[in-house]
């Protein structure tokens, strides 16, 4: 009589949960390897808080200087990492053929995107405690509800993914790097970060107030800053950008 054998290891995918993290883990250790990543995602970021906080180089109002700025730089280093870091670094993958490699792997296609999102959320949240901790240093005293700052976060995240995406899905390579770069500094001037918004033409305000930096950065300040509620306006903003972004990122990114 036959037996059928049983033989270890068995071959196959492992489960859909095991796959994602172990892909999430690989793309955070590729991230936080990229010195260009770094340089964006935490130097800049860390630097400008420090020093705008300070020197007194730009009128921030009344009140301490690290209280306007934390919020515009904690919303910069949500978009230094969710669209310019994951722009390029997801262009030139697709350039090289990675993406095209790994779709053809066990593992699904929206769950590379659920592993790059992952890996986008553990560097925020590191990005975001190394921050707090020298806000705190140079004396920061923030207000307000951390549920209305979570949320801001996220959608934040979302939006600016969405956005990164679409455009590392759509341009070439080169291309997406001059213009995330590009993106990255016209948003760090006009978007609320750093600069206040009453700095800039009426006309402008209008304008800049409908950019996802500007949601985000001035929803936080009203928070952290002024201990306001719910900012059910830059919630709004946010959304429409997240879903817009993510819904345009899914029907046009190119894999090849």
């Amino acid at each position: 009589m036959t037996t059928t054998g049983t033989y270890t290891p068995r071959p196959g995918a492992a489960p859909l949960g095991r796959m994602i993290a172990a892909q999430a883990a690989l793309e955070t250790r590729m991230l936080l390897r990229n010195g260009e990543q770094l340089l964006l995602t935490v130097v800049i970021p860390t630097l400008l808080l420090v020093l705008f906080s300070s020197v007194d180089i730009v009128d921030t109002g009344a009140g301490e200087a690290v209280d306007f700025l934390t919020p515009g730089i904690l919303a910069l280093a949500v978009m230094s990492t969710a669209f310019t870091g994951q722009a390029i670094a997801t262009g030139f993958e697709r350039r090289y053929g990675v993406l095209k490699r790994l779709a053809a792997s066990p593992l699904p296609r929206w769950g590379l995107m659920t592993a790059k999102t992952a890996s986008v959320l553990v560097t925020e949240v590191l990005q975001i405690v190394l921050l707090t901790v020298i806000a705190f240093a140079l004396g920061w005293d923030p207000q307000g509800n951390p549920l209305a700052v979570l949320l801001l976060l996220i959608l934040g995240t979302a939006a600016f993914s969405g956005l990164g995406l679409l455009m590392a899905g759509t341009l070439k390579a080169e291309a997406t790097l001059a213009a995330a770069n590009l993106v990255f500094l016209l948003l760090l001037v006009g978007g609320g970060v750093i600069v206040p918004m009453d700095k800039f033409p009426s006309g402008a305000q209008d304008v800049l107030g409908l950019l996802p930096i500007n949601a985000l950065s001035d929803g936080l300040r009203d928070v952290l800053q002024h201990g306001a509620g719910m900012p059910w306006g830059d919630l709004g903003i946010l959304a429409v950008w997240a879903v817009v972004a993510l819904a345009a990122a899914g029907r046009f990114f190119r894999w090849e």
